[in-house]
């Protein structure tokens, strides 16, 4: 079933970018509409910032407009759109080299009985976080796309632009790199 309802999204979206490259403002709106929270989540997990996030995904979505024109229709919508989403996102890591990425995390809790297990939590969340945005954008890309998207190594390779082997090694450093990382929580 779920097949089914990915092959009407997929004819929906053609239809739409038929649409929008014609120039139709409210077929691009539907369009923004249906992938606006997959292009902020993916740039959330790459970038591990809410903020650069949303500058990536504003960025994408009028980049969009125009960018469209380049869809050739090789791949499916989804899949080149997160290529977009991947690629501004390893340009905006690129630019932001010297800077590490910081997560935006809430305010420590108020001291209170039983807020121990609180802060540790946070701070593990906080870690892993951090551990994710440090990893070379590649296997970031990888880990996002895969085990955090759930899409399918062959997918994920198409979005990057690799061999489907190169996915599945990626992915496996970044998990080594993320449980050396984290070791110290265990």
């Amino acid at each position: 079933m779920s097949g089914d309802r990915e092959g009407l999204d997929e004819s929906a979206d053609r239809w739409l970018v038929d649409k929008v490259r014609g120039g139709d403002i409210d077929a691009y709106e539907v369009l923004i509409r249906r992938h606006r929270d997959r292009i902020y989540r993916i740039a959330l997990r790459m970038l591990g910032n809410p903020h650069d996030a949303e500058d990536i995904a504003q960025d994408v979505t009028i980049q969009l407009w125009t960018a469209v024109s380049g869809f050739l229709g090789s791949a499916s919508f989804t899949t080149w759109l997160y290529r977009v989403v991947v690629n501004r996102c390893h340009n905006h890591i690129r630019r932001q080299a010297r800077t590490r990425t910081r997560a935006v995390l809430d305010e420590d809790p108020a001291p209170a009985p039983g807020a121990d297990d609180a802060a540790v939590a946070r701070d593990q969340a906080a870690a892993t976080v951090r551990a994710i945005a440090a990893l070379p954008p590649p296997l970031r890309a990888a880990l996002v796309l895969v085990q955090m998207e759930g899409l399918s190594y062959r997918d994920a390779a198409e979005i990057t632009d690799v061999p489907e082997a190169t996915v599945r090694g990626r992915l496996h450093r970044a998990r080594k790199q993320l449980v050396d990382h984290m070791r110290s929580w265990s």
